[in-house]
């Protein structure tokens, strides 16, 4: 039997009654939680970044789902009460009249507008500051640490490292956007259950074309000048002795298909290859397409209808452009031009080489042992340098385990050489996976191996190059 109304029920006396439920009472707990730890972490926010990426995770990833979940639960609870109240005929008679002349309704609807446009406002910027949390360099790199530790690292000293991660890897508009986020589920549900691939394979098959990305900052078709390139490397001797190859690079570009560019990007030319491996590092077979009169370039054994083909753009060059590793000899000779590696100390080319070749089981193992080695070298070997000099070793044993800390990483399983370079071919084939001379058309002519072509060679592993001392560029050691 419904009892009678009471004469003191308040504006508000409907809806406590609808809502004292369990689903109800969960939902308000959820949101008045969510909100109130949003309170707490506002100062967060509000600075547009989180030095922490776990910090980000909550701020932006977890509180939204107890927010959202208690703002649904809140309503469901109310409507399943009225359903039960009205099947157990205990709805009341008296509620007060639906006319904007009652108060209480209107006391009501603005109690009701003012919580939802606070609402809105918690709900909004936890959206908004979730989406650009998750195009953040902090998310790509840090998230998800032992996956992206390699990539984050070299993108970290790399000429992009102020350029944010989703602008080459997503670029602008919201389809690709939305693709990234679909493909994000499945990364997620890897690295969830560590089924991720050790290393990351390379290329990335479904990474949006370079002319969407590379090319609104970078025109490949725009002449560029010939630019001048010194090589710095230094001997394993007990003096580390240094030379220099100094290369003319010809970049060229729209200028009728003279220079790197020109050739292969130019305006009119389109390059079609087919490879037969999943790094496109072995191509066969070649189409090269100059304003409509195309020419095919094949090795004698190549099967173009077992090929997967592919049209040629700035990745097939430039295709570590964010995230290269370099072998021990080239991030030695690297250290040791900076005054990272002390070029002056005895055999230290020799011994550095030696020391970043061993295998070590972690990094862990490697920070104690790489520096340790270095210094141990000079105690035993050159005892007077160590006494009067222990700075020295000391900076430059840590000089070494940095170069250590820039391009190994055992648990990913990348080891010296792991991801080839393509532009030049000096550590790996690169150009030489087309200009090897024997890649012929049927006429005869084969791809040119001609390497005045691309660069002139002004001077090769000289001690002091005249070229340098005639325009001028001096250097002094460090």
């Amino acid at each position: 039997m419904t009892p009678p109304p009471s004469q003191g029920r308040g504006w508000l006396s409907p809806y406590i009654h609808l809502s004292s439920n369990w689903v109800s009472l969960l939902g308000v707990i959820l949101v008045t939680s969510a909100t109130v730890f949003w309170l707490f972490l506002l100062p967060t926010t509000l600075r547009g970044g989180t030095e922490s990426p776990y910090i980000g995770i909550l701020v932006f990833m977890v509180l939204p789902a107890p927010f959202f979940a208690g703002l649904v639960l809140i309503p469901l609870g109310i409507w399943r009460q009225r359903r039960a109240d009205r099947r157990a005929q205990l709805w009341p008679a008296a509620f007060p009249p639906l006319r904007w002349s009652n108060p209480e309704l209107r006391k009501l609807a603005y109690f009701v507008i003012f919580t939802t446009a606070v609402n809105i406002i918690v709900a909004s910027q936890l959206s908004y500051g979730a989406v650009n949390y998750m195009d953040s360099v902090t998310f790509c790199g840090q998230t998800c640490h032992t996956v992206m530790q390699p990539e984050y690292t070299a993108y970290q000293q790399s000429p992009h490292s102020r350029v944010e991660c989703v602008k080459c890897h997503i670029g602008p508009g919201a389809s690709w956007f939305v693709r990234s986020k679909l493909s994000g589920v499945g990364q997620v549900f890897a690295v969830t259950f560590h089924t991720y691939p050790r290393p990351i394979p390379t290329p990335v098959h479904n990474l949006r074309p370079a002319r969407e990305t590379c090319e609104t900052c970078h025109w490949p078709q725009k002449y560029g000048e010939d630019r001048l390139r010194v090589i710095n490397k230094y001997a394993d001797d007990a003096t580390n002795s240094l030379t220099k190859t100094v290369l003319l690079m010809k970049i060229g570009g729209g200028n009728h298909g003279i220079g790197i560019h020109g050739t292969h990007l130019g305006v009119g030319i389109h390059i079609r290859y087919g490879h037969s491996d999943e790094a496109r590092q072995n191509i066969p077979w070649v189409e090269y397409d100059n304003q409509g009169a195309k020419t095919v370039y094949a090795t004698k054994d190549a099967q173009p209808a077992g090929l997967t083909m592919r049209e040629m753009d700035c990745m097939d060059c430039h295709n570590r452009p964010s995230h290269s590793f370099e072998l021990p000899e080239r991030g030695l000779d690297r250290a040791m031009g900076s005054g990272d590696v002390s070029p002056n100390l005895p055999f230290a080319k020799k011994e550095g080489l030696e020391i970043l070749k061993v295998n070590y089981r972690s990094r862990e193992e490697a920070a104690s042992k790489i520096p340790a080695a270095f210094a141990a070298f000079y105690q035993q070997n050159y005892p007077e340098i160590w006494a009067s000099r222990r700075s020295e070793v000391t900076s430059s044993a840590n000089g070494v385990l940095a170069i250590y800390d820039r391009n190994i990483f055992p648990e990913m399983n990348v080891t010296w050489g792991k991801y080839p370079i393509n532009v030049g071919h000096t550590d790996s084939p690169g150009c030489f996976r087309c200009h090897d001379g024997s890649h012929n058309a049927p006429a005869g002519q084969a791809i040119t191996q001609d390497c005045n072509a691309c660069h002139n060679l002004l001077s090769m592993d000289e001690a002091n190059p005249k070229v340098l001392t005639d325009l001028g560029i001096t250097e002094t050691k460090p």
